[in-house]
């Protein structure tokens, strides 16, 4: 019972901490380091294409090292080379310098992470606590993003001057370098934790020539293709929080600390929402689940591209923010639960996670460009609202998407998944 709380205590922290260079340094601190390196939001955006890019070619290579080799050493060598960028990152590159380390990045956080970590979770939970392991998963993720989060921006405020209508750049730049260091120390100890935590296992008896052969068979199953397109929209609505700390600034009037303190209390959101949807999704189902947190994303910010920040309106657009930030990660809690609803066999887990993944997080290319080119097209209220719209337009395709899904469950069987590697069965695991 220790070793199985250990594991998946161990996952939830490495499962976060990856993200903490590329993600929560332009999550939490997006107006901070906009102005420390000196970037528009059209250029992080593009940066963010940089990642995608590079993110979405590994993710099919990941999926089959996942079903091939052991998590401990995937995840480790992940983490290890991650925290390398950051060192990097502290010496403020110029714009080419940052466009080559987001798709570094893009390679160390999935090549040899995400689909391990994936598998190992889905082999954490018993086929009834598919909702509960993933869930667990991104709640306690949330839990160590808000704590860590938290962490962050009292650094940033212990490095910052007192009178912040006086910071200069130089100072500011120190202040979030702080930050940096910071967070590559965690990848770090995360690296060491699981090297240590994770048992040394891997997958015998399968060939890597049979396994990526399985990753572009499976992407003739309709199933895997709704299940991307959840994964893209609901991976829209996440990337759109990583501006929330921005919309806080340009649009409700605070100031880069308060907005990053505000992000940062948000988050803490997540634990319970993903959780809570965990739960849910095993009772109930994890695609009706699905459908109702895109139906409240679609309310949710359709309020906040029409409403204004004046009177009334600011308690409207506090109770919306918050609606949509807990539907978004109830969203992130339950559809890789959906492997199981959809009836993905066991052999096939790290070939279909790579395969929805190489679809479903293709807006790390496209978001960041559209979305830094919708802000700085009309700068202020009007281009966040225009922001909002396009989110009310994803979640809305989103519904649309979790309609065919549940339509597929119902008229396909188990029996359409390619059997390429169903002769060898899911042979043990043995040690490295």
């Amino acid at each position: 019972m220790l070793a199985r709380f250990m594991l998946m205590l161990t996952l939830v922290c490495a499962g976060e901490v990856v993200f903490l260079l590329p993600f929560h340094t332009t999550r939490f601190f997006r107006p901070t380091m906009l102005e420390a390196f000196g970037l528009t939001n059209t250029q992080l955006g593009d940066f963010f294409a940089a990642y995608g890019v590079i993110a979405m070619i590994a993710y099919f290579p990941g999926g089959a090292l996942a079903d091939r080799f052991s998590a401990r050493s995937l995840l480790t060598a992940s983490l290890v080379a991650t925290s390398a960028g950051g060192l990097y990152m502290a010496t403020y590159p110029g714009s080419l310098g940052l466009a080559l380390l987001f798709a570094y990045w893009g390679a160390t956080t999935i090549l040899l992470f995400w689909a391990a970590m994936i598998r190992a979770t889905r082999e954490w939970g018993r086929p009834d606590e598919q909702g509960r392991a993933f869930g667990l998963l991104e709640g306690g993720r949330g839990l160590v993003a808000a704590l860590l989060a938290s962490s962050g921006v009292v650094l940033l405020a212990m490095f910052m001057p007192d009178n912040l209508d006086q910071l200069n750049n130089e100072e500011r730049r120190a202040a979030f370098r702080s930050v940096i260091f910071f967070y590559t120390f965690v990848t770090l100890a995360a690296a060491a934790m699981t090297w240590i935590v994770i048992p040394p296992v891997k997958h015998i008896g399968d060939s890597t020539r049979a396994l990526f052969h399985n990753s572009v068979a499976v992407l003739g199953r309709p199933l895997v293709w709704a299940q991307a397109g959840v994964i893209i929209c609901a991976y829209c609505g996440y990337k759109g929080f990583d501006n929330y700390s921005l919309y806080a600034v340009q649009v409700l009037g605070m100031n880069e600390v308060d907005a990053a303190k505000i992000t940062a209390y948000a988050t803490y959101v997540r634990p319970v929402a993903a959780i809570a949807a965990g739960f849910v999704a095993d009772r109930w189902a994890a695609g009706k689940t699905v459908g109702i947190c895109f139906g409240l994303l679609a309310i949710s910010y359709g309020v906040l591209a029409t409403t204004a920040p004046t009177g009334p309106g600011l308690t409207i657009i506090y109770g919306n923010l918050l609606v949509s930030v807990f539907a978004v990660f109830m969203l992130r809690g339950v559809y890789f639960a959906l492997l199981e609803e959809n009836q993905v066999p066991p052999y096939l887990t790290g070939a279909v996670a790579g395969t929805v993944s190489f679809i479903g997080y293709t807006p790390e290319i496209f978001f960041g460009p559209i979305t830094g080119r919708i802000l700085d097209a009309s700068p202020g209220p009007v281009g966040h609202q225009n922001y909002f719209l396009f989110l009310t337009v994803v979640a809305t395709i989103g519904i649309a998407v979790v309609v065919c899904l549940l339509w597929l469950q119902r008229n396909q069987s188990a029996s359409h998944w390619p059997g390429v590697a169903a002769e060898m069965g899911e042979k043990s695991p043995a040690h490295d």
